[in-house]
């Protein structure tokens, strides 16, 4: 029986706040440059690791995670931006900086374990 995915899982369901705050930032706060800079960090995130499931071999599948994790890195960059120019206020900006931190620590904690095998 195949375990979960946690990544892969919780990379998804991310992907889908990422685009929900995008249209929250453009349709409510008229926000249009930072928000698509996220978008595309945010939901790159989990195509990378759909990416690394049907990598050719371990060098392959460690690099693919590894752009996740920058993309991921990338992504909490732009909501601490967003954070900073009161585009986000407290309590959305903490919610979503959950998500990024676990998902920050899930793929360093991957990549590390895949390296020492």
């Amino acid at each position: 029986m195949k375990s979960e995915n946690i990544i892969k899982n919780k990379s998804y369901q991310f992907a889908v706040r990422i685009v929900n705050l995008y249209k929250f930032l453009i349709e409510d706060k008229k926000e249009f440059v930072l928000s698509k800079q996220l978008l595309r960090s945010g939901t790159s995130i989990g195509a990378n690791v759909r990416e690394a499931e049907h990598a050719e071999s371990k060098a392959d599948f460690v690099h693919k995670l590894s752009i996740a994790l920058k993309e991921a890195n990338e992504t909490e960059y732009w909501l601490d931006l967003l954070k900073g120019t009161s585009y986000l206020n407290n309590s959305e900006y903490i919610s979503i900086q959950d998500d990024i931190k676990e998902i920050l620590k899930l793929l360093t904690s991957i990549i590390k374990t895949s390296k020492q095998k």
